[in-house]
């Protein structure tokens, strides 16, 4: 394994934290403009129909993905600009 991916996975990790803080704030947001306000539903919500909840899910899903990617592909080209290594 390279000394580059070894020295990266604490911040691979920190940034992984910090994604799903941002992607979850995202999410509320988003929903906030889906369903005019309120919070999203569970899964298991009695009171909610098939179509919210998995419009949710699916809205969910989108954001976690594009965040993570965003921050990840950010972590590697900051630990590029600092090491002169690719952590990948």
């Amino acid at each position: 394994m390279k000394v580059s991916k070894i020295a990266y996975k604490p911040v691979g990790l920190a940034l992984g934290a910090v994604s799903g803080a941002i992607a979850g704030a995202a999410f509320k947001e988003a929903w906030k403009i889906v369903e005019g306000g309120g919070d999203a539903p569970d899964a298991t919500d009695e009171d909610r129909s098939w179509k919210q909840i998995l419009l949710a899910a699916a809205i969910q899903g989108a954001i976690f993905a594009v965040v993570k990617a965003s921050v990840d592909r950010s972590g590697a080209v900051a630990m590029r600009r600092l090491t002169g290594t690719w952590p990948g």
